[in-house]
């Protein structure tokens, strides 16, 4: 039998700016998840449920973060500041995407 696939979870990710990756960062940034979760090994049912959880936040924002409260805002800046900062040590290149 076969192990369903999993997360390996934000830290292991390729370089944490995936679709999956954003989404634990969403989910710090509306405090869904502490940030000692990192979501590794939860599987894709359970992400995907994550993944809901963050959309219905976004959706009271208009899915912007121009649009998000001054502490959410910051918060959303620090935490995608960092992100970026460790993507771009990892490799990762803002000009291309994730299939490149």
């Amino acid at each position: 039998m076969q192990d369903k696939p999993t997360y390996p979870g934000y830290h292991a990710d390729t370089h944490g700016i995936t679709q999956l990756g954003r989404v634990v960062l969403d989910a710090w940034v509306f405090g869904l998840l502490p940030e000692t979760e990192d979501c590794k090994g939860w599987d894709l049912q359970r992400m995907q449920g994550l993944m809901q959880r963050v959309e219905a936040e976004w959706d009271q924002y208009g899915n912007l973060p121009s649009r998000l409260p001054p502490e959410l805002a910051e918060r959303h800046r620090a935490m995608y500041e960092r992100a970026m900062k460790r993507a771009q040590d990892k490799g990762w290149n803002a000009e291309l995407d994730d299939d490149d």
